[in-house]
């Protein structure tokens, strides 16, 4: 794949998840492919993780976990962002959307991969309406980040990717609007989410998850076959353009060509007219 992003001013990439390993679940792979390109990559865990054992301490977890995470970010050629509370404290709350919005306006992403707005828990639901908001305020001058920083101008394009299982919080199936090729890349997708090896044990015993890198690794199949072309691959739906980019602003698929496609029922619907 060529070098598409200006080495001069490269693309700003962020991947953002409620907790560590939901960047490498769900969004890895589209991260990786645009890292090909020469794009700049973030990964951000709003939380801690500090939920995920019941036999290691509050504070022993947070550090395996933050551990895990950089060996993740490694693998990814990525810049790892701190945690800013523990697990289920992801509240949308003022003064926690003050802190995202800071670090969205020293960071600048143009590309913001974020959760889905429906999900089958309230940390992931929570981290996405976070970044959709501390998106949204990036330039307004009245709205106070903290620490405080200067409003920022500039076009943030929001995808969100699919839910864990491709289903909301009441079993109803989520189809995507794209697929993006992650064939590619799928080995160095799988590393990253290997390196949290704490929640193999953890997600074994907690919600009935027998192999989570099988788990991963059969919806990225399920998500190739709905795309009818590729192997394994990734799903994702762009956020409203109101607020944050040019109306038709599809920065995936102008990046990554063939190997990011429309679901064709969207295309079908779109040609239209249909919402």
């Amino acid at each position: 794949m060529q070098d598409k992003v200006n080495s001069e001013s490269p693309l700003v990439v962020l991947a953002a998840a409620a907790h560590p390993d939901d960047v490498e679940f769900c969004m890895a792979g589209t991260l990786l492919r645009l890292g090909e390109l020469g794009a700049k990559l973030h990964i951000w865990n709003l939380a801690s993780g500090s939920c995920g054992s019941n036999e290691l301490d509050v504070q022993a977890i947070r550090i395996l976990r933050q551990q895990e995470a950089e060996q993740s970010a490694r693998i990814a050629d990525a810049r790892l962002h701190p945690p800013l509370v523990d697990d289920f404290e992801l509240i949308y709350q003022t003064d926690l959307l003050r802190r995202v919005a800071a670090v969205l306006r020293g960071l600048r992403p143009q590309v913001m991969l974020i959760p889905s707005p429906e999900d089958y828990m309230e940390d992931h639901q929570n981290a996405c309406r976070l970044l959709v908001s501390a998106a949204f305020v990036r330039g307004m001058r009245n709205f106070q980040t903290f620490p405080p920083l200067e409003p920022i101008d500039g076009e943030m394009t929001l995808y969100h990717a699919m839910p864990h299982g491709l289903r909301d919080g009441l079993r109803r199936p989520v189809r995507p609007q794209l697929f993006v090729d992650t064939t590619p890349v799928i080995a160095r997708k799988q590393q990253m989410l290997e390196a949290h090896a704490s929640q193999r044990q953890w997600l074994e015993r907690s919600q009935g998850t027998d192999c989570f890198i099988e788990t991963m690794l059969e919806q990225s199949r399920e998500l190739g076959r709905l795309s009818g072309r590729f192997e394994h691959a990734e799903g994702w739906r762009r956020h409203n353009h109101l607020g944050f980019c040019a109306e038709h602003a599809d920065p995936l698929s102008e990046l990554l060509g063939a190997s990011c496609v429309l679901d064709e029922l969207f295309e079908h619907d779109q040609r239209r007219g249909e919402p």
